[in-house]
């Protein structure tokens, strides 16, 4: 089945892209802002096609929660669903680097989070940070609840409690939210998402489908993919250099945390790509086929500290304006074409100009226009980069030091 296109409702968005077996290029030109990146990446890129999997309005894990008027979820046909519970029956400890042993560790640090605005509700996932109640998730799990909503987290050990938002990022995809009136809650230990191997096992733990505390386990299947899921209200592409895991992510995983074997966050579980199906509502439902997707940590904390600091968050920045390489538009078949360039920008002190084919950043192949907006992303403002690009024919490298898209304000 060919996937369908997806936003954070699960709902269509427009034509199918083409199958997973080969690359999936935007249908078109795509055009963006190339505003930020670093690492190395695959050559595909994944886009249109992804769910993001967390949930507020229609569909997804809201689904779960718009017939229920006693706040338990509850699931289509009726039958309800507890929230989980743990017990100590006195076995010996888990084996050190089993996955239970890493849900012994992490279990306490992961919540879920309810949702409800004006255009809908739902619910998703998130993970502790400190621990007087600040709490990492998804942009797209509160963005309802921003004008006038409400959030409620719950925590493993039974409490409940309103949160608000304390900054958002839509670029990254990131949000940290405050939970009122707790303390002594425990925080989730931050790792190293650099220092991840393909192949290496992780761990995924959420509230899928509304189903809190659920844990699931795969491997790392690819790093550095890039993943483009849309754009925000100005037209920038929300896209960032993914981790790709097989371990079962579903609507509701979205803000929880991707952790490895020591238990530590490595990336934030944030989309999925799937073929879709109906839903007894007849809503577009999506669940995991073993492609699902992370931000790495390593690229969320940055964000993270400024939104705790009370800082509007940044990003790196070329300052061109790009869209895929098509036949008849430059010589090549990948890259990312160069459409415009800012005047001062960082692309233009470097001497790129219209008509440039982009074709790496550092050692990071670039294919298409998501992809090194992707690769952009994953850098800071002030960075210097070599950016080896394609002028007539002929391949050329340059230097330079990226900006920052705070200068635009």
């Amino acid at each position: 089945m060919t996937p369908t296109t997806g936003h954070p409702f699960g709902q269509p968005l427009g034509p199918p892209p083409p199958p997973l077996t080969s690359p999936m290029p935007a249908a078109g030109p795509a055009t963006g802002s190339a505003v930020s990146g670093r690492r190395r990446f695959a050559a595909m890129v994944v886009t249109a096609s992804l769910l993001v999997g967390g949930a507020a309005g229609v569909g997804g894990a809201a689904a779960w929660n718009a017939f229920d008027d006693d706040g338990a979820d509850s699931s289509p046909m009726g039958e309800t669903f507890s929230p989980t519970v743990t017990s100590d029956d006195g076995d010996e400890p888990a084996a050190a680097g089993s996955v239970q042993a890493v849900a012994d560790k992490v279990l306490p640090s992961v919540v879920k989070i309810d949702v409800s605005g004006s255009s809908g509700a739902g619910s998703g996932s998130g993970v502790v940070i400190s621990s007087d109640g600040k709490i990492l998730t998804n942009d797209h799990v509160v963005e309802v609840a921003g004008e006038g909503g409400s959030i409620s987290v719950s925590f493993s050990d039974g409490r409940r409690a309103k949160a608000r938002i304390l900054g958002t990022d839509s670029l990254t995809d990131l949000a940290v939210i405050q939970a009122e009136d707790v303390k002594d809650l425990t925080p989730a230990t931050i790792g190293n998402s650099n220092d991840l191997k393909v192949g290496e096992p992780v761990v995924a733990i959420g509230s899928p489908f509304g189903l809190d505390a659920t844990v699931t386990s795969g491997i790392v299947s690819a790093l550095n993919r890039p993943v483009g899921v849309g754009s925000d209200q100005t037209g920038s592409t929300t896209a960032y250099p993914a981790i790709q895991t097989d371990a079962a992510i579903n609507p509701g995983n979205s803000g929880g945390p991707l952790v490895d074997v020591q238990g530590r966050v490595v990336g934030i579980n944030s989309s999925i790509q799937t073929t879709g199906s109906s839903s007894p509502f007849g809503q577009s439902e999506g669940g995991s086929i073993g492609l699902g997707f992370a931000i790495p940590i390593d690229a969320a904390m940055p964000i993270v500290e400024q939104i705790i600091d009370g800082e509007e968050p940044t990003h790196a920045r070329l300052g061109i304006t790009v869209s895929d390489v098509t036949r008849d538009s430059a010589d090549g078949s990948e890259g990312a074409l160069v459409r415009e360039v800012g005047k001062g920008s960082a692309a233009a002190e470097a001497g790129l100009e219209s008509g440039d084919v982009i074709v790496k950043i550092d050692d990071s192949q670039v294919t298409s226009a998501d992809s090194l907006i992707a690769t952009i992303r994953s850098y800071r403002p002030g960075d210097v980069v070599s950016v080896t690009y394609r002028r007539d024919g002929d391949e050329r490298t340059t230097d330079l030091e990226l900006g920052s898209d705070a200068a635009q304000s």
